[in-house]
């Protein structure tokens, strides 16, 4: 039996640290932005999973599936020759839709006063509004739904953050109401 202690730990996530790094500074070379990654699967078939956007987009004209796979073309022949994920990987790259992930500080700050949707301890799913971000400090300040009162928490802290949309707002035509 192998026991898998903190220094296993320690090296995945420094290894999915320095991948994302890495990923960032190429999406950004193709002109678009690195919204998520997660790394999963198993140690002998890695998933990437990768999101991307344009930096300039606005909702209702997200990425295109043929921006994906232009992304997806792009990164193959590195991740082949680094083997960083090993000689069998399986990439996926897609948009990060309209529920959009919120995960580094300058999501956050984008999207200062948009409603997201949070996982905070203690409390739970909860929608909240960004009301600012205290980036030295890598808090964001909160106000929950039916509050009054701000909530200052670390990012750190704050799981599967993703935007909050209003379903019943948005202008559906009847043949997009069908599908």
């Amino acid at each position: 039996m192998r026991v898998v202690g903190p220094l296993f730990f320690d090296r995945m996530e420094t290894s999915l640290a320095e991948l994302t790094s890495e990923i960032r500074r190429r999406a950004d070379d193709l002109g678009y932005e690195l919204v998520d990654i997660r790394k999963r699967g198993t140690r002998n078939r890695v998933v990437l999973q990768i999101r991307i956007d344009r930096v300039d987009a606005v909702p209702g004209h997200g990425i295109t599936i043929e921006e994906c796979a232009a992304v997806s073309r792009s990164l193959e022949p590195w991740l082949d020759d680094t083997q960083l994920l090993g000689p069998r990987y399986v990439l996926e790259v897609s948009s990060p839709g309209i529920e959009r992930p919120i995960r580094w500080p300058e999501h956050w700050a984008r999207f200062t006063g948009q409603d997201v949707h949070v996982r905070l301890p203690d409390v739970g799913r909860v929608r909240a509004t960004i009301v600012r971000v205290l980036t030295a400090e890598g808090h964001v300040v909160l106000r929950l739904a039916g509050s009054d009162a701000d909530v200052t928490i670390a990012m750190g802290e704050v799981r599967d953050a993703t935007l909050a949309v209003d379903w019943s707002s948005l202008d559906w035509s009847a043949a997009e109401q069908k599908r």
